[in-house]
This record gives C-alpha cells, structure tokens and sequence, in this order.
C-alpha cells in the first residue's frame, strides 16, 4: 500500500513504542506527514527521528490524553505544523493491574479508564471539531480483543476496551453522514513493551498471553499497523463503526 496516503496528515498517540511507533512509521512510509505524540517525549522524538532518518516527515508533541488542554494543544499543533488533519490513531492506552475485581484499587481503576477511556474520547472530540467542517476524516481507535471477551485479572482493562468498541460504533453512526469514518483495531497479545513487562513480571500471566494464541506466536506491532493503514486509506471508503480483530484467532477460539 505504498504512497496510498501521500499527501495526508496522520496523528498517532503512543508513539513511542509498540503498536504505535510502528504505525506512525508505516503512516508515513505510505506517504503520510505524521505527528508522533506521546506522554514519553523522548520516545516519540525518537520515532519522528526515525520518520525523519528514512525519507518521511515528522514532529512530535509530548501529550497527556487524559487532560483535555493537553489534547487541545496536540490537535492544534498537528494543524499549525501541517496544516491538516486527515487520519487520527487514537493508540495510547495502559495495560493496569493483573489481579481479581476485589483487589482492584478504585484509584488503579480509575486510572485504566482515565487513559483508555476518557483520554480516548478527549482525542476523539477534538480530532471531530476539526474534521467536521472539512467534511472528511479518519479516526481509527485501538481497542483489543478484550474488548470482545471476558479476560480473567484484567478487568480494568477489558471494562476500558469494551467502553471504547462502544463510543467507537456510537460515533461511527453520529458522523455516518459526514464524511468521517470511525473505526477500531482489536489486537490480540501483540510483543510490546507493555506486554512484555507483564509477562516478565508474572509467570502465570506469561503462560495466559502465550497460550492466548492459536497460532503459537505473539503478534508483530507492524502487523497491527498494516491493518490501522487500511482503516485510514481510501480502500477502506465504506468502513466505519467496523472493529477489525487483529489477534490470530485468539477471540475465535
């Protein structure tokens, strides 16, 4: 899908590592000005270097999407440096704890959702307020495939992704009609640092990640890009409210 998004710009939250890095460095490898944001500032630098090192074009902006000023300010930058606004991945997000529902502090609870969730929905709102008027768009949102089906220790997080799944097909209905398709990428256990920390950091949650996958093997970050680009391209006009699992048949089992 070389060049398919020449001449667009593309924000990606997380951008640092992970499934985000890897999508910001697809994005633009597919023709696409790119801001790299992320709550780590050095890390998104170092992807829009990277961008940067290869022939593409990049900024980065450290960002905190649970606060809406610091939303404000991504999006307002993303226009003043490219003048635009085409494709939003909404990828930043938190694993929280591992344990049972009655161990969960509301303090840890409120975190998961404050970043998943809400910090979601803030760069949604924000991302709508400059597509609308232009009449065009595409926001992809990254979900997982807990957000389909129950993961035992994780509620937290399962409670975040099912809640994005949910504003995600609610937008994409609201703004059917305006040009703007909104979208979700449900991952299966993909080898990330996140996801990494937490098999190192519990054997058991190792043993539960890997098994997670029927085809034997956790995904690549550059596996869940491929599909977020779809989304974004043109190839993808009649997609919208569509949650796309990316997960080796982990949720068909």
């Amino acid at each position: 899908m070389s060049d398919v998004l020449m001449g667009k710009v593309a924000l990606v939250t997380g951008g640092a590592s992970g499934i985000g890095r890897a999508t910001a460095i697809l994005l633009a490898d597919a023709g696409a000005r790119v801001l790299v944001c992320d709550l780590n500032e050095a890390g998104a630098e170092q992807t829009a270097d990277h961008i940067r090192a290869n022939s593409g074009e990049a900024r980065h902006q450290q960002v905190d999407i649970a606060n809406e000023d610091s939303v404000t300010r991504m999006v307002e930058y993303c226009i003043t440096e490219f003048d635009g606004l085409d494709c939003a991945v909404n990828n930043a997000g938190v694993g929280g704890p591992t344990c049972s529902l009655d161990q969960i502090s509301l303090e840890d609870f409120n975190h998961v959702l404050g970043i998943n969730l809400t910090g979601t929905f803030l760069c949604m709102k924000h991302e709508l307020r400059f597509m609308l008027p232009r009449s065009k768009g595409s926001i992809v949102n990254m979900a997982s495939g807990a957000g389909m089906i129950a993961t035992p220790g994780l509620a937290a997080y399962c409670a975040s992704k099912h809640a994005v799944l949910g504003i995600t097909r609610t937008a994409a209905v609201e703004y059917a009609r305006t040009g703007i398709r909104i979208n979700a990428v449900c991952p299966g256990s993909t080898d990330t640092p996140m996801v990494q920390r937490a098999m190192e950091a519990d054997a058991g949650v190792g043993r539960m990640i890997t098994e997670s996958m029927p085809i034997g093997r956790l995904g690549r970050p550059e596996e869940v890009a491929e599909a977020v680009l779809w989304l974004c391209s043109d190839a993808a006009s009649l997609v919208t409210g569509h949650s796309m699992l990316v997960d080796g048949a982990s949720v068909a089992r």
